[in-house]
């Protein structure tokens, strides 16, 4: 009898003890696995397939399903996956527009959410969303301060005319500013635009010191290519929705020396030993390369690792308190789990939720990236 038990946990025993032979967790997956924002959504899609569909002896059932990255399909989807699939979470979605949407039908019907994309859901409405990416704010921070530290005094903005967007403008006005870095220009464009020339002739016109591009996915290469065809010479800084080796693939020589924030998933192998996230990073990186080639991992796909390291906590949690999942006390457990467990590791940080922050990662959370002949380097 002790050779058969050897090597297993007590905590984890008495878990299994304690839950049904038949208990099963339902997962509801949103995502934007086609259109524009497909170089986001499909690797959290190729992430989410690899990982394994038990937890503690617990079976989950996925249910994976493609939003386009439409804010109104993925309103349909989580509707769906909540009302007629019955699921006890939602992972979803992998922009900030159609993440917001299911932000909303979660709060509707009190499903936890965790979104692989920033949000801009009101304050109000956020009591069941969990966002996995890191907030915003503390991306812009080190941005703004790396400026600031390099003499920049006025600065050129180009992003997407959508949430995205906002949420920078608005983090400039908050960091940026009292910072005394001035805004010369300021242009916006579409995520399935093919040309930003107009917007690029303005900036380049106005001679910003440096230009900040809020984008994402292949649509991100975009302002680079233009601004460098028409001769601007200054510092380019993208966002965290822009780190992939996709970027260099679209943009070419336009891209290098561009300077990113950028969570520590896609460059966990750079990273200094014992750093907080080295480990889990290395992890993904060796599951989703071994399967789709060297160099494929992006940080997005991190984000679909994390929500399974999120749930490896937070399920047995739940299943503690003895409420059954499918049932309204069981998602009110996974709600009270996650902001009550600590220190949860994972590749893009350490997460430590709260009911008043639900992005939960502090510095160790986030990088400053280069890039350095067409590869992504660590900026001192």
């Amino acid at each position: 009898m002790k050779a058969v038990w050897k090597g297993i946990s007590l905590a984890a025993f008495a878990v299994a003890l304690a839950m049904p032979a038949s208990a099963q967790v339902k997962v509801g997956v949103t995502l934007s696995t086609t259109g524009p924002a497909a170089a986001l959504g499909v690797p959290i899609a190729n992430v989410i397939e690899l990982l394994p569909r038990e937890i503690n002896g617990v079976k989950l059932d996925v249910i994976v399903l493609d939003d386009g990255g439409d804010a109104g399909r993925a309103t349909t989807n989580a509707r769906r996956l909540i009302t007629d699939d019955k699921v006890d979470v939602i992972i979803g979605s992998s922009t900030t527009p159609p993440a917001s949407a299911v932000g909303n039908v979660a709060f509707e019907t009190q499903t936890l959410h965790l979104s692989t994309a920033p949000t801009a859901i009101p304050e109000e409405r956020m009591k069941y969303t969990f966002v996995l990416p890191q907030d915003v704010a503390i991306m812009a921070d080190v941005i703004f301060k790396h400026m600031v530290k390099n003499n920049v005094k006025t600065l050129g903005m180009i992003g997407f005319s959508d949430s995205w967007g906002d949420l920078w403008v608005a983090q400039y006005k908050k960091i940026g500013e009292p910072l005394g870095i001035k805004l010369v220009a300021e242009e916006r464009y579409g995520r399935a635009d093919t040309s930003v020339t107009g917007q690029t002739l303005k900036i380049a016109a106005a001679k910003p010191d440096v230009v900040l591009v809020a984008a994402s996915g292949t649509a991100a290469a975009l302002p680079n290519i233009a601004l460098r065809e028409r001769g601007y010479n200054g510092a380019i800084y993208q966002t965290h929705g822009a780190v992939s080796n996709v970027l260099m693939k679209i943009g070419g020589k336009s891209i290098e020396g561009t300077i990113l924030s950028s969570g520590p998933a896609a460059v966990a192998d750079l990273l200094p030993a014992g750093a907080a996230t080295k480990a889990e990073g290395e992890a993904y990186i060796k599951m989703y390369e071994a399967k789709h080639g060297p160099d494929s991992r992006t940080q997005f796909g991190g984000h679909g690792y994390d929500a399974f390291a999120v749930l490896k906590r937070i399920i047995p949690a739940a299943l503690k308190t003895g409420a059954k999942p499918g049932t309204p006390e069981f998602k009110a457990a996974l709600l009270k789990a996650i902001t009550s467990e600590k220190d949860i590791v994972a590749t893009q940080g350490v997460y430590n939720f709260t009911e008043k922050d639900h992005y939960g990662l502090d510095e160790r959370g986030r990088v400053l990236l280069v890039v350095k002949d067409g590869k992504f380097a660590l900026l001192p």
